[in-house]
C-alpha cells in the first residue's frame, strides 16, 4: 500500500513540472509574439531650438521649435508639433501641421492641417485635409499639373541659382587671368618705348666722341 501511494505521488509530481514546463514554453512564446515592431525613426528638433536659414534633408522630420527661412524635405514626411513655429516655405512628400504655419506648403502627396493648427499661406497638394477647428488663411491648389509645375520650377531655380554662381565665379578668374595678361603687355610696351628713346641718345654720344 506505502509502495502504491508512492507511486501515485510521484506520478503527480511529474504531471505537474509537465503543465510548468508547458506553461513556461506558451509564457516564453506569447512574449515574443507580443514583443513591438521596432518603430519608423523620425529626427526630431526640440521646443527649445531655433533655426534661421535653409533647413534641407533626407528623412522624415518632426519640427516642436522655431524655424524661419525655408524646409525641403521632397523625398519624406514632416510634421509640425502643436509647440512648432515655422515661419517658412516647406516643400515635403506629406506635411501634417499641428502647430503655427506661416508660408507656403508644397506637398508632393499630401498635406493635413490638423484641429489646433494655425496656418496663413498657400497650400499646394494633390490632397489637402482641412480638421474641424484648424485656422487658415490662404489658397489651396489640388490640381496635380500645378502641383508638379510648383515643385519642378523651385527645383529648376535652384539649379539655375547655383549655377549662375558658379558662372560669376569663372567670369571673375577670366577677369583677373586677363587683368595680368594686359599688365604684362603695357610693362612689355614701355621697356620697349624705354630702349627705342635712349637709342639716339646713345648714338649722338659715340658720333661726338669718334672724331671727324
Amino acid at each position: 500500500m506505502f509502495e502504491r501511494s508512492k507511486k501515485e505521488g510521484s506520478d503527480r509530481q511529474d504531471e505537474w513540472s509537465r503543465q510548468e514546463t508547458q506553461s513556461a514554453s506558451g509564457s516564453t512564446a506569447t512574449s515574443a509574439g507580443s514583443a513591438p515592431a521596432r518603430s519608423h525613426e523620425v529626427a526630431v528638433i526640440g521646443r527649445s531650438i531655433r533655426i534661421d536659414g535653409d533647413l534641407q534633408g533626407e528623412e522624415d522630420l518632426r519640427i516642436e521649435g522655431d524655424v524661419n527661412g525655408t524646409v525641403q524635405l521632397r523625398n519624406n514626411t514632416l510634421t509640425i508639433g502643436q509647440e512648432g513655429k515655422i515661419r517658412a516655405n516647406v516643400y515635403a512628400k506629406s506635411v501634417t501641421v499641428d502647430g503655427l504655419m506661416e508660408g507656403d506648403l508644397f506637398g508632393s502627396e499630401r498635406v493635413s492641417i490638423r484641429g489646433n493648427a494655425q496656418v496663413r499661406g498657400n497650400i499646394t497638394a494633390p490632397r489637402v485635409s482641412l480638421e474641424d477647428g484648424a485656422r487658415f488663411k490662404g489658397s489651396i491648389e489640388m490640381d496635380p499639373q500645378a502641383v508638379e509645375a510648383a515643385l519642378g520650377s523651385t527645383t529648376s531655380k535652384a539649379a539655375a541659382h547655383k549655377g549662375a554662381r558658379g558662372g560669376q565665379n569663372d567670369a571673375k578668374g577670366v577677369n583677373k587671368s586677363g587683368g595680368a595678361k594686359a599688365d604684362s603687355g603695357k610693362a612689355n610696351g614701355a621697356s620697349q618705348g624705354a630702349s627705342a628713346a635712349g637709342a639716339p641718345a646713345g648714338a649722338k654720344a659715340a658720333a661726338s666722341k669718334d672724331p671727324v
